[in-house]
């Protein structure tokens, strides 16, 4: 079923339409939620009918506070969970046995191993040999990242910087008819229209002429955006699609731990990531919270490798057969390009798959490391203290830090969340822009001019701790010096926020305050 809206573009306003929530998610958040409240119910059953069964839970309930105290997890992700464990006693913890860590399948974790375990060619000894004797610390960042991610280090990578959507798309384009052997693509959100039309009549053509065109789509972040079969329906057309992490209906963290990654990978040779997604307002075809700021990078030569091996892992968790010939010189083909600098394309995402939270130590090193100045575009702003002490400690040391989020928000909670750091931050000496024309949906770190981070990765908790992401960092790259402009025509788009704007009154504190507590688990 569908539903008609208008949409402002330009000066004419269209009619579109989308999709109602697919029977199947709506089946899958009804059965997740009757095994909860069987779990629960069970419990309570078990308390009235067995005498002394309340000392049970009661040292089950001091069992799960002195677990969750005694866990390496963040303190701003254990308080809201103590919360609920000591307020609700039983509900509290049966949803903490239920969704606080996810637990994979044995099948699931050999097929990581097995994919993580593929090799691409690298050169990573006498790459990080050279960098080090080019400079120290740029040598200590990498070998930081490539350590955590288990990426690899690149040179002799072509970038393009896009400081728009509609730009990146119209390069995509060109890019998808050259194809000749492979196209793959994954995104958080596809959805019907203008940008994905464009591209599917490609794929389908491409996948008709024999190449191998595979598609991988979130399926909660497309949950209201593609019918519930549309894995099904690109199938049809010759396109191995699947989505990430179907829902099941499971009393789990299936709700958790999503693939919020944009890559795009064609012949091995040509890489596209960044924060833009597969839907219209992502190029301004459409306007729903105005001006739709986003920003992407296309990779030509080595540094690709590592996009498709990210690619191939997640494909490969997802479908009934494990794909074959992973370490092939098709999906890996020798480059001949010649480019100054230094990459490294990663991933980053959810425990036990990642050891340490990869995009968190990458940013506050290059905070810590940061000596001129630190810039920073991100939808959203939901961190927690070690990243504010990094941002503080930026700035109080003399760093001109910088942060550009919306000013038109997508979602108003979150928003709200985002300004209960301002105050914080500002008296440090951060400094706080807001896109005025719209919303900011660029994923970019900019230190020094020396080095930057493109990709992903917002600066909230999703993208921190729960979501599968992927970026690339780049060092004394040519790409720089037009993230740099782009900083710079941002800012000047941008609301400077002063003290007189973040003042609040009673019930703005007391919302503010709230919201605070639960953000880790939003």
């Amino acid at each position: 079923m569908k539903k008609k809206y208008s949409v402002k573009t330009g000066t004419k306003t269209i009619e579109r339409e989308y999709n109602y929530i697919p029977v199947r998610y709506i089946l899958a958040a009804i059965i997740t939620i009757l095994e909860v409240l069987a779990i629960i119910g069970i419990v309570v059953a078990l308390c009235i009918i067995i005498p002394y069964f309340y000392l049970a839970l009661w040292a089950t309930e001091i069992f799960c506070v002195v677990k969750i105290i005694a866990s390496n997890d963040n303190p701003e992700y254990k308080i809201p969970w103590l919360l609920f464990v000591l307020i609700l006693p039983i509900v509290g913890f049966m949803l903490y046995f239920i969704f606080y860590s996810r637990t994979f399948s044995k099948k699931y974790v050999r097929r990581l191993r097995r994919l993580y375990g593929e090799k691409y060619p690298e050169k990573d000894e006498t790459h990080f040999s050279d960098l080090k004797e080019e400079n120290a610390t740029a040598y200590n960042q990498a070998k930081l990242l490539c350590t955590l991610s288990g990426s690899h280090i690149f040179t002799n990578t072509k970038q393009t910087y896009f400081a728009l959507g509609e730009d990146m798309w119209q390069n995509m384009l060109y890019d998808l008819k050259q194809a000749k052997t492979f196209i793959y693509m994954e995104y958080f959100i596809i959805e019907e229209g203008v940008f994905w039309n464009s591209i599917l009549d490609i794929l389908k053509e491409k996948a008709g002429q024999g190449l191998d065109v595979r598609v991988v789509f979130d399926d909660i972040g497309c949950m209201s955006t593609l019918p519930g079969n549309y894995a099904k329906q690109l199938n049809e057309f010759g396109i191995k699609a699947t989505p990430f992490s179907r829902l099941k209906g499971q009393a789990n963290n299936e709700f958790n731990n999503r693939s919020h990654r944009k890559i795009t990978v064609i012949d091995g040779k040509i890489g596209y990531t960044g924060g833009v997604n597969i839907a219209d307002e992502y190029i301004n075809e459409i306007q729903r919270f105005g001006h739709w700021k986003d920003v992407g990078i296309r990779l030509e030569g080595e540094g690709v490798y590592e996009l498709t091996k990210l690619f191939l892992i997640d494909y490969g968790v997802n479908v009934k057969e494990l794909p074959e010939n992973l370490s092939t010189d098709i999906l890996y083909p020798t480059s001949t390009e010649k480019e100054r600098g230094y990459l490294i394309p990663f991933g980053d995402g959810p425990a036990p798959i990642y050891r340490r939270r990869v995009a968190q130590s990458l940013i506050v090193d290059m905070l810590s490391n940061a000596k001129r100045h630190a810039y920073i575009m991100t939808p959203y702003l939901i961190i927690d203290n070690d990243m504010c002490l990094a941002l503080e400690n930026a700035a109080i040391k003399g760093v001109d830090v910088r942060i550009i989020v919306p000013h038109i928000p997508d979602k108003q909670i979150v928003f709200e969340m985002t300004k209960t750091f301002y105050q914080r931050l500002m008296k440090a000496g951060v400094k706080i822009y807001e896109y005025e024309a719209g919303f900011v949906h660029a994923k970019c770190y900019l230190v020094d001019d020396e080095i930057a981070m493109v990709g992903t990765i917002n600066l909230d908790y999703r993208s921190l701790v729960h979501h599968f992401e992927n970026g690339v960092w780049v060092y004394n790259c040519a790409s720089i010096a037009d993230i740099r402009k782009d900083m710079d025509d941002t800012f000047q788009k941008s609301i400077f926020i002063t003290e007189e704007m973040v003042k609040t009154n009673l019930f703005q504190k007391m919302l503010r305050a709230i919201v605070r507590i639960f953000a880790p688990m939003l």
